[in-house]
């Protein structure tokens, strides 16, 4: 009986996230606004107010987040390629002029979460050049699209609940911009991590931004005094952060040389 109830339960659960007459993903501009209407109608029925159904409907097909989704060849690159592309050593000079220039706040970071500075730094100036670049995209047309879009729709769904919870606290404008993907901020969060780590601050501040990203870290398994190299104990966390293997190495490696760890790993 009790088995019976939990799985009752838990199918129940189920229905409420991904409800069972999904809006029909796409795989161009023509269906979008009418996916919008169906996404709209189950947003209602999971409890999306009336500020974010609107700016929902305010949302425009975004083909430049698309061909950016298809696009991603730095990723293919190798290690060495990918830094030279990226200003590796640019983010590590700058970085560590910004260790010294921030230091009361990576100090209250690393003992509230036990994150050094130089993986941090490494991903603010991977990100946007630490907060020089935040990007130009209407942030939820972005993740409006990739919702709609049928190549990562589950995922991105997700994405764009948490960004109409947002608009609803007012915690998002419904016209925030930010990268391709509709990240937002120093260092690029997604809707559903400001959501979960943002702590609802304004990831526009670089101090708030810094503290979700080592808030985020830390949920994902990252403890102090541990290596963050690949197969140091720290990694796991770094990959969390980024799928793609050169961008984990990367930061790994320009961390390093930040926090001054000296010669690069092996490659």
């Amino acid at each position: 009986m009790r088995t019976a109830l939990k799985i009752a339960t838990a199918l129940a659960f189920s229905a409420m996230v991904h409800p069972a007459m999904a809006a029909q993903c796409g795989h161009s501009a023509a269906g979008f606004e009418n996916w919008k209407r169906e996404f709209a109608e189950e947003a209602r029925a999971q409890g999306i107010g009336q500020a974010g159904i609107s700016a929902l409907m305010g949302t425009h097909y975004n083909t430049a987040t698309i061909s950016a989704d298809r696009g991603q060849k730095s990723f293919r690159l190798s290690l060495d390629q990918f830094l030279a592309k990226r200003g590796g050593p640019a983010i590590v000079a700058r970085g560590r002029t910004l260790k010294r220039s921030y230091g009361g706040l990576f100090s209250q970071i690393e003992q509230r979460y036990g994150v050094p500075p130089g993986p941090l730094l490494a991903i603010w100036g991977m990100e946007t050049g630490f907060g020089a670049v935040h990007g130009n995209q209407h942030a939820l047309s972005a993740v409006a699209t990739l919702a709609y879009d049928c190549r990562r729709s589950d995922y991105f769904t997700d994405q764009l609940y948490a960004a109409l919870t947002l608009v609803d606290r007012g915690a998002l404008s419904p016209n925030a911009r930010g990268s391709m993907h509709g990240e937002i901020g120093h260092t690029q969060f997604l809707p559903k991590n400001i959501l979960n780590y943002g702590g609802g601050g304004n990831l526009d501040n670089a101090a708030a931004a810094l503290n979700a990203t080592a808030n985020f870290l830390h949920a994902h398994g990252w403890r102090a005094g541990g290596g963050y190299q690949p197969g140091e104990s720290n990694f796991g966390a770094i990959q969390a952060w980024n799928a793609a293997t050169v961008y984990q190495r990367a930061i790994a490696q320009i961390g390093r040389q930040i926090d001054g760890g000296g010669a690069s790993p092996e490659r």
